[in-house]
Formats: C-alpha cells, structure tokens, sequence
C-alpha cells in the first residue's frame, strides 16, 4: 500500500488546471538581441580580412573543435602567409575556453554575446564564422583578444651587437648571435603554425627546428635544419628570411627571429658532429656515375651535396682561388664570416664532393670535355657581371663596378680611394660596397665621406632594414628617389654623380621604365663613382656549339621546372637562371639534383 502525502492529496481535477494559462499573454522573450555581460562568450566571430588562414586555433583546440576549411576565392599567398582557408567551428565539441581567440596571432577571432543557436540542418556540424555571427543578428562581441588574455609573446628577443664605434674600421662580424637564454625565450614564441615552411623556397623545417632548441635539443635542430639546407651557417647569417616575412607572430609584433635562431643551433654544435649529422642516411657504396658541377655557389653546391649522398661521384670546377661564389667574393666578412662559410663547405665535401679551384671553364677544362667524360653537367655560375646604368661619364677609369670592388675586398687587394665616393644603386650589393669602402676610408683617413643614391623611396628599399640603419649609423649619406642623370667630368677628374628626382619606377603595365623630374637636379660630390644596379651572367665559358644549341629567354638558359636544359645531360641552376638569392639557388640545387638522380637512375636500369 502507498501512502500519498497530504503535501500532494487533492481534486481528480488538479491535472486540468493547465487549461487556465491557455488564452494568457506568452511570457518567452523573441529571437533578438538583446543584452549580455561584455565578456559573454557565445559564439565565435571570425574577421575574415584579417584572417590569414594559419590553423592555430585549431591546434590548440584540446577537443577538436575546429577545422580550417578552405574556401574558393579567397586570397592566397603562402609567401606572405596568407591561406585561402578559414577556421570551422563544431558547437558539439566547443566547450568555449576561447583559447583559439587569445591564440589567434592577427585577432580576427572573438566570441560573440550570440547565445542563440537555431539549426534547421541535423548534418551541419561545422559552422564557418564571419565578422556578422552566428545568424546575423548583430551581436556584439563580447570575449575578444587582450592584452590580459593574449597568450603571444610580440616583443623580439634583442641580439648583442658591435657598438658603432667598434666596427667603422675593421670587417669583424657585427651580429654577436644568440646566448642560451636568449635562444631559449625566443624560441618560445613560436606557435608552430608552418607558415615560414611554405614561405621558404627550399620549404625549410623552421618550425621543428625552433621546437627543437625549446627541448633543449641542438643536436635535432641541426638534424632538422640539414633536412633542407647545406647552408645553415650561411643562412643563419645572410639569408633573406622569407621566412619571417611569412611569420604570422609578426602580424601584431615582431616575427620570429627565424634566422638567427638556425644561426644559434649551428653555433651550438661542434664542427665534427655537425659532420656526422649531415652525412646521415648518406649511400656509401658507389653507384658509378659521375657529376660535373660548374661553379661553386650555393646552387651548384647544394646539388653536389645530395648527389655525393647518394653514391654518386661529383667534382665542381670553380674559376676562382676559393669557394663559395658570390656568398664570399659578393658579401664582406662582416655580414658572412669567411670561416663560417668555410665550415659550410667542409661538411660538403665530407661528402664526397671535389671542388678544383682555380679551373676556368672554357681556359683550363673545355664544356666539351666535362659532357664527354660525365654522364650528367650542372652549369651554376651565377652572376659574376656587373650592369651599368650607361650614363654619360660611366666610362671614366674613376667608375667602378660593385662586384669588382667586392671581390677585390674578399681578396684583400688594394683599393684606390681618390675622394668621396657615391654609389648608385638601392639593394644589398649597394650597400655593401658603400659599408666596405666606408670603412677603408675610416681605416686610413679616420672619417666616412660615401653617399648612396637610390631610385626608390626609403620605405620601399630593396636592401635589408637592417643594412639601412647600420650604414647610416655608419655615417654613410643616403639619398632616397633620385635617378642619375650623368657622371660629371671637370678637367679629366670625376666631380661627382648628377641626380634627377625620380616620380616613378614601373610605368602601367609593371616595366621598368622610370620617369624624372627634369628640373630637380642635385650633383653629389665624389671623386669616384660606384655603380651597383644589377648583375648579369657571363656564359662564354659554353663556347659558340653550345650557345647556340641551348634555347634563351631573355639572355638566360632557358630550362624546364627539374633545370633541364634543352640540351641532353645538362642542366642549370641559380643565379644564372633566376637572379641573386642565396635560399633560392639552394632549393634550385635540390630540384635539379633530384632531376640528375632520376637520370642517372635510369641510366643505371637501362
């Protein structure tokens, strides 16, 4: 028997009371906005112009909350770290941490006061947020991005440089690299999201190799940093960090110091261990074919360095006392310490490869010979000629070229400074020459008197930023948007540069083809005069059968995507082919050792 509280005894009829509500106002509140607290986290809010698709929101979700989804149309650039693919979000699994929000390296995402979720669509588990919410109702944004909240380290780590006062004079190297704290916090910063791996042309392993130096780990840092680079000393130094152009962390500060942190491993590791770690998974039975390389650049180099690993017999002719091409008779020591690419090379050969200096192609071994007693050539000479701008007065024995002067400067010949000097020109080679003849007039005369010309304005410069500040800090004269217009000659001597104003580089069609103000005219004073507006390939050394058997565009080779001429057994690759870039030329070395691999490999089976 139950027995039933008096709490719950009553009429039969208690059941239909409900009846008494029916025709009553409805007291539930509409679909529409309406007031939350400011830090209300409802559903998230995406900036999509913001958003450069990097996926750390959805790394760092612990229960699997997002995708990223690629979506047609949108903007793709994986060299400045854009992605065409934005973050989808399952309310099924989001437990709404907002951890994606205080990660986001550019902000684009937040969480929304929405706290309304209507879904007509049972298969719809991932929902792609934009800047208008869930339903488009309008609401606000409640938890987003602080300074509190914001879990991304945007300050740099500083690095220890030579005080102005210490280098104006000498070649030693300004950048003192990274101690062991220092490394250690910077490497924190990074969020792993690979952008600077599909900026990189050789696609380098930056982020494993950050990682690695987080771990404590140099040696895997070296391991991962050979994975794709022959060069990491080189690299660590002067390499054009595409890399952290691409960093998403430097969307709101400063990127990763990508390249100082390679910089930081390698100097952390002792040279024969570095070998060890280089020539792992190296083939040590012969395989019987051999390689001619023609020059000694990072292009030429690198190929040499995979097909050595792989059993194959390579020898590099290199017309030049040293190795190591433009890296050393293009970039003075304090920039690239000789010894520093000299530990480069070492490990390449360590490999295997021969490099005979001081054999001219063309002079001391004919291209005839090298393609009759190797089953496979890579010409990879680089740009060893200089440009000149042509104006009136540029045949004076007082105009100089960049390149001459620089390799000169590597050779440690004498130089003769009449004067002042004025250089023509606005990349890194400019640069570097006006910072060398800088501090040859500050080693003999104790004082600077170089001045720079440029065509572009300062803050579209092709130079590094770097460079800019330390020259100027090096007393060197810099003069943005000014064209020349002639060398100016009085009685025989050189008086100096004339300039004209520049209005505009490129005309519609993106040309080159610079327009001046005629009536805005400047002479900088010189007794000489230094041109250093672009590079050029000398191919003479392939003999007239040759040139004219090879297809041209534009007066370079011309090759397919692997650098296979259009001649059978030759290939090329670097500078020549696609202009001066140091990380460039390494990943070319990569694709077109991996093109003679596959040949000589047929070779081999049939």
């Amino acid at each position: 028997m139950v027995n039933i509280s008096p709490k719950y005894k009553g009429s039969f009829l208690r059941p239909l009371k409900a009846l008494s509500h029916l025709f009553r106002e409805p007291v539930t509140l509409p679909m529409e906005p309406r007031p939350a607290a400011e830090n209300y986290r409802g559903f998230h809010l995406n900036e999509w112009a913001e958003c450069i698709g990097c996926g750390t929101c959805q790394e760092i979700c612990d229960n699997a909350a997002i995708r990223m989804v690629n979506v047609p149309g949108l903007p793709s650039d994986p060299a400045k770290g854009i992605k065409p693919r934005r973050p989808a979000i399952d309310y099924g699994r989001c437990c709404w941490c907002a951890l994606c929000v205080d990660i986001c390296p550019t902000g684009s995402l937040a969480l929304s006061r929405e706290y309304i979720h209507v879904s007509r669509d049972m298969d719809t588990y991932f929902i792609l947020p934009d800047e208008k919410g869930m339903h488009g109702l309008g609401f606000e944004k409640g938890w987003a991005k602080n300074p509190d909240s914001d879990l991304l380290d945007l300050d740099r780590q500083p690095m220890e440089e030579l005080p102005v006062e210490s280098r104006g004079d000498n070649f030693d190297e300004i950048v003192k690299g990274f101690d062991d704290q220092t490394a250690l916090i910077e490497a924190s910063r990074c969020i792993q999201c690979g952008m600077c791996h599909e900026a990189c042309p050789a696609n380098m392993h930056a982020p494993e190799y950050i990682r690695a130096i987080w771990d404590g780990d140099k040696e895997r840092a070296v391991r991962e940093i050979y994975r794709t680079n022959p060069f990491p000393q080189v690299c660590g130094r002067v390499c054009t960090h595409r890399c952290e152009t691409a960093c998403s962390i430097g969307r709101r500060g400063d990127p990763v110091a990508i390249r100082w942190l390679k910089r930081y491993a390698m100097d952390s590791v002792e040279a024969d261990r570095i070998r060890d770690i280089a020539g792992e998974g190296r083939v040590t039975e012969p395989t019987g074919r051999s390689v001619a390389v023609v020059g000694s650049g990072p292009a030429g180099l690198t190929a040499a360095f995979d097909l050595a690993k792989r059993g194959h017999a390579v020898t590099v002719y290199e017309s030049k006392p040293q190795a190591g091409g433009m890296m050393r008779y293009g970039i003075p020591e304090y920039r690239l310490p000789y010894d520093r690419l000299d530990a480069d090379i070492a490990v390449i050969e360590a490999m295997g490869v021969e490099i005979r200096c001081g054999q001219a192609i063309g002079s001391d071994v004919s291209m005839a010979e090298l393609r009759e007693k190797n089953d496979a050539v890579l010409v990879a000479t680089g740009l060893g000629q200089a440009r000149s701008t042509r104006v009136p007065g540029t045949d004076h024995p007082n105009v100089a070229s960049a390149i001459v002067l620089l390799d000169k400067v590597t050779r440690g010949e004498e130089i003769d400074l009449p004067g002042p000097v004025v250089v023509i020109g606005g990349g890194n080679v400019a640069f570097d020459i006006a910072r060398s003849l800088a501090r040859l007039q500050k080693r003999r005369d104790g004082a600077v008197a170089v001045t720079l010309v440029a065509l572009e304005e300062r803050d579209a410069m092709l130079a590094d930023e770097e460079e800019v500040i330390e020259a100027q800090e090096e007393g060197i004269a810099v003069f943005n948007g000014r064209g020349p217009r002639q060398v100016v000659i009085e009685d025989g001597a050189v008086r100096g540069l004339e300039t004209v104003k520049c209005l505009s580089i490129f005309d519609a069609e993106g040309r080159f083809h610079p327009m001046y103000d005629e009536q805005d005219v400047v002479l900088h004073e010189g007794a000489m005069v230094v041109e250093a507006i672009g590079q050029a390939a000398d191919t003479g050394y392939l003999g007239d059968e040759l040139t004219e058997a090879l297809e041209w565009q534009r007066g370079r080779i011309q090759i397919a995507a692997d650098g296979r001429t259009s001649v059978d057994g030759l290939w090329a690759a670097g500078d020549l082919v696609q202009g001066p870039d140091v990380i460039s030329a390494i990943a070319a070395g990569h694709r077109v050792a991996d093109s003679i691999h596959a040949q000589l490999g047929a070779m081999a089976r049939a």
